[in-house]
């Protein structure tokens, strides 16, 4: 199985390969021969529709008699091309990957192709994919939300996820409880809105409540949430998670431009002063924070002017990280008709720029925290090495320390001393061994 994209579809991909399993089938690497393929596809761009193409040719190279299985938003936005690819056999939207072993046997019993996708922008129920057990994982992803309501004038996803639906409280913290039984210390909570969670049900439940209900679970020691939306973070809201002890100070508030004319055209509801002043709110009230973001350049009609605003806000308000995204026509949203589509040399130029300034803040914020310890999550092995071991801080800074008496650090969360700078990561200095 292979996943493209987003943590949703990280979750989606994993709880899939639940329902293989639990049906008598052996998961193997993508890479390995095998009798059945499962592509998990993204559409955000069109690199990743690009990639999604590449991952399914790749999968018939492997085994030309295999079982070719694409599923997710690539296929939600464009069925007719993906079952055109030579070799696809199935093909699924977003909202029924929890049939995906009925279908797959039905084309295997059927000998025909496939493709099963349905309208999602009117449906409104929430899918369940449960997961009782990771595979070869630390921490575990949960999605408690789907779809979104937003519309920004350059996403697709509304039109592939549809619109938002919220799980269960009660099955997420059924879920929650599993895992925590499971030996998983970490849970991330996912979603493709995630702030909106809770809107469309008629119960008084919201994100926070379900954070603060995650809290009280023995087992679980730290909480993580997705990408969200800045406005989150209103007064009441920052209260009420300074009070979470599990909450994990990273947040992943996203911006994508630091001009207002710019997020005007992208149809965001918020402007860079009122971004600023909840980034300052949260630095103010919650220690060692961590907040990092999205940013798009070359956005139609981005005017040399328009990007500098961008970066000189971006260089003022000195966020921990930014991930850069060079703006992707898609066709179907209003960005793609918009006048002053911007040269792709253009576009290559601002993004180095904005990249060469997120190295420098990147490392302003990890230098903050040298000589300090700072409970570390170890996930795995860094490298093929030994000895040493990778894992994060509470608020998301990437450390790499060695394990002096050669024992086996995953899944731990160790007390270290971060000693150095060293690329993207602080090397660490174990301070005390469980």
């Amino acid at each position: 199985m292979f996943t493209l994209g987003c943590r949703v579809n990280q979750y989606e991909t994993e709880a899939m390969a639940e329902k293989f399993i639990a049906e008598g089938y052996d998961i193997v690497n993508f890479d390995d021969y095998a009798d059945l393929y499962v592509i998990n596809t993204c559409t955000v761009t069109n690199m990743g529709d690009k990639k999604s193409r590449q991952m399914i040719h790749r999968a018939r190279r492997k085994n030309n008699n295999a079982l070719i299985a694409v599923v997710g938003c690539y296929s939600q936005i464009s069925p007719g091309k993906v079952s055109k690819i030579e070799g696809v056999n199935v093909v699924l939207g977003t909202r029924n990957k929890g049939d995906i072993v009925y279908w797959v046997k039905k084309a295997c019993r059927e000998r025909h192709k496939i493709m099963e996708v349905n309208e999602v922008l009117k449906n409104k129920v929430f899918e369940d994919l449960n997961i009782d057990k990771y595979q070869h994982r630390t921490r575990a992803f949960l999605k408690i939300q789907d779809g979104c309501n937003r519309f920004c004038s350059y996403c697709l996803i509304p039109f592939a996820r549809g619109a938002v639906c919220s799980k269960s409280p009660h099955k997420i913290m059924e879920e929650v409880k599993r895992l925590a039984h499971n030996d998983f210390k970490e849970i991330i909570l996912s979603g493709i809105h995630i702030a909106s969670y809770g809107m469309d049900m008629e119960e008084d439940w919201d994100l926070v409540r379900v954070l603060e209900e995650i809290d009280r679970v023995e087992g679980i020691e730290r909480v993580r949430i997705g990408s969200i939306e800045p406005k989150f973070f209103t007064e009441d809201v920052i209260e009420r998670i300074k009070k979470l002890k599990k909450l994990c100070p990273h947040f992943h508030l996203s911006l994508q431009s630091g001009c207002n004319e710019t997020l005007k055209r992208m149809n965001r509801d918020y402007t860079t002063s009122e971004y600023e002043e909840i980034v300052e709110k949260l630095r103010n009230e919650i220690e060692d924070v961590s907040i990092t973001t999205d940013v798009i350049v070359g956005f139609p009609g981005e005017t040399e002017e328009e990007f500098n605003k961008t970066y000189n806000f971006l260089n003022k308000i000195r966020l921990s990280k930014i991930h850069v995204f060079k703006y992707s026509p898609r066709k179907g949203t209003k960005a793609a008709n918009m006048r002053g589509q911007i040269d792709g040399n253009i576009k290559e130029e601002r993004s180095n720029k904005i990249i060469e300034l997120d190295k420098k803040l990147e490392k302003q914020f990890m230098n903050k925290f040298l000589g300090k310890n700072m409970d570390v999550f170890y996930e795995g092995k860094f490298g093929e090495n030994d000895t040493r071991y990778e894992g994060y801080t509470p608020n998301y800074i990437k450390v790499v320390s060695t394990s002096e008496c050669y024992e086996d650090l995953e899944g731990k969360i160790l007390c270290t001393q971060l000693e150095g700078i060293q690329d993207e990561y602080i090397y660490g200095k174990i301070k005390s061994f469980s």
